[in-house]
């Protein structure tokens, strides 16, 4: 195996010996870009390419320079570092009283595929260059004494104009040439948060890539929970957030896609209900469904139907319970715990039924054991073209769409090719991460037709031979609910 870096001449390195391919992989039908960069000024980039084994390249890709430097933003009432015009113009009046100077900067976040554009502005004090941050907290300093919310910004982390720098990991998988399979992980159980470097070490993966967001507004211990669908092996473990974006795994082919799930449960007696959820905490008078990948107790305040492997129910009980191997559980409290009572008596058959729809072909997907499901974020490219579903998919907030952050993005090619890329961010000087727009620009690049952004920020992790390549934002890497694996054939 080879290493080569590449920016305008050939250079010849060492590198992590994994496989010695045979001549004929090197002529990839998925290839590496050889256009100028699309961010910034569109420099050429610096890329160094590893091949990890059969039809699976890793490339290090790094371009632009560090020109921005710091300013301070001054916060609103809302605590938000923008407003409308008056309350902006209020704020500026405050930083003046001060003896200090303000800007009044007008920014506009871009429109996408489901969301208008949006026009806000911004209070901000000062201009220092990087290496004078000091002067940035200093001045940040003396505006909270004066009583006003304040916060040091680093101006490439705006998603406005930048020169970068960036450095991202690209992982191209030639549908030709690649012989194994990719799968879905959830670790050990899907309440329990793991790292992508556990999760890919278990299942013994070439690569492995964190997957989609998961539930940080529920208890401590249930926070490994998917938002969005959640199959692995077949199994539904995480109910979609219908219509949202998602990537479909069979054996050696990717699809992206919006899916749509549903869940029933049949009575002996003929009754059929809703089950609104899986392995997820509850609301009032909600029917949860729980799989023995759960890993945490039942909700307590209602009632658990155990229902074994064949639908026969073999108890009621008291929620609060865990669930046993090879058993289920239907928990219901309020008008669903009636529910149960009325129609999962012991000994009952309750049978459940399961469907996964994919939107764009109105198909259900076959549950058979080489499907894997990974819920997305945010829709970027369809049909080789740009198309950001940030409203539909959750993230149309001037946050997600606008600023920089470390990002995990998945693409297909046309001709069914995968590519997994992460772009490290937050780390100024070093790299400042993508917005929505700039990560859609980077997958049409790459030779994506399809393409959606997974779990990003802290999350980011891309894991190639048991070694993390990228350099997560928290410093270190982060427990997140799920990853992508690429077996080995």
């Amino acid at each position: 195996m080879s290493r080569r870096t590449l920016a305008g001449g050939l250079a010849i390195a060492a590198a992590l010996t994994l496989t010695t391919l045979p001549a004929a992989a090197a002529q990839l039908s998925v290839k590496f870009p050889s256009a100028k960069f699309p961010l910034g000024t569109r420099p050429v980039p610096t890329k160094t390419m590893t091949a990890v084994t059969q039809g699976i390249d890793l490339y290090d890709v790094k371009a632009g320079s560090s020109t921005d430097g710091y300013t301070v933003t001054i916060l609103m009432p809302s605590g938000r570092d923008y407003g409308t015009l008056p309350t902006a113009e209020a704020r500026v009046a405050e930083v003046e009283a001060t003896g200090e100077s303000a800007s009044l900067q007008k920014v506009i976040r871009p429109s996408v595929a489901d969301a208008p554009s949006q026009t806000v502005y911004m209070v901000r004090v000062g201009l220092w260059s990087f290496d004078d941050k000091k002067k940035a907290d200093d001045t940040a300093k003396k505006l909270k004494e004066a009583g006003l919310k304040v916060k040091v910004d680093y101006l490439g982390d705006d998603g406005l104009k930048t020169t970068g720098p960036w450095d991202a990991k690209v992982v191209l998988i030639d549908a030709g040439a690649f012989r194994g399979s990719y799968a879905a992980s959830l670790g050990t159980s899907v309440a329990k948060r793991e790292t992508v470097s556990s999760m890919a070490k278990a299942r013994n993966a070439v690569v492995g890539l964190n997957g989609g967001f998961f539930n940080i507004h529920t208890a401590k211990a249930l926070r490994g929970e998917p938002v969005g669908a959640s199959v692995v092996g077949g199994k539904l473990l995480s109910e979609a957030v219908p219509g949202r974006s998602a990537v479909v795994l069979r054996g050696r082919s990717a699809k992206i896609t919006e899916l749509k799930t549903t869940v029933t449960a049949i009575s002996q007696d003929g009754e059929k209900v809703e089950v609104n959820g899986i392995n997820r905490a509850t609301v009032t008078d909600e029917l949860v469904l729980y799989t023995e990948e759960y890993g945490a107790k039942t909700p307590t305040g209602g009632t658990d139907a155990v229902i074994d492997a064949n639908g026969k129910v073999t108890g009621l009980r008291a929620s609060g319970g865990a669930v046993a191997a090879g058993m289920r559980v239907l928990h219901g409290n309020g008008v669903a715990s009636d529910w149960l009572n009325e129609h999962a008596f012991q000994d009952w058959t309750v049978q459940v039924e399961t469907k996964v729809v994919d939107l764009r072909t109105k198909k259900a997907l076959k549950l058979t054991p080489d499907l894997n499901v990974i819920a997305g974020g945010v829709g970027l490219v369809r049909n080789g073209k740009v198309k950001i579903t940030a409203k539909r998919d959750g993230h149309d907030s001037m946050n997600m769409i606008l600023r920089r952050h470390p990002r995990t993005l998945l693409g297909t090619t046309r001709n069914g090719s995968l590519i997994l890329a992460t772009i490290d961010g937050r780390q100024p000087g070093v790299t400042v991460g993508a917005n929505f727009v700039e990560a859609a620009q980077f997958m049409r690049w790459l030779g994506a037709t399809q393409a959606i952004n997974l779990d990003g920020g802290g999350s980011t992790a891309m894991i190639v031979g048991n070694k993390l390549v990228n350099r997560p934002s928290d410093g270190a890497e982060r427990g997140v609910g799920d990853a992508l694996l690429v077996l080995p054939s």
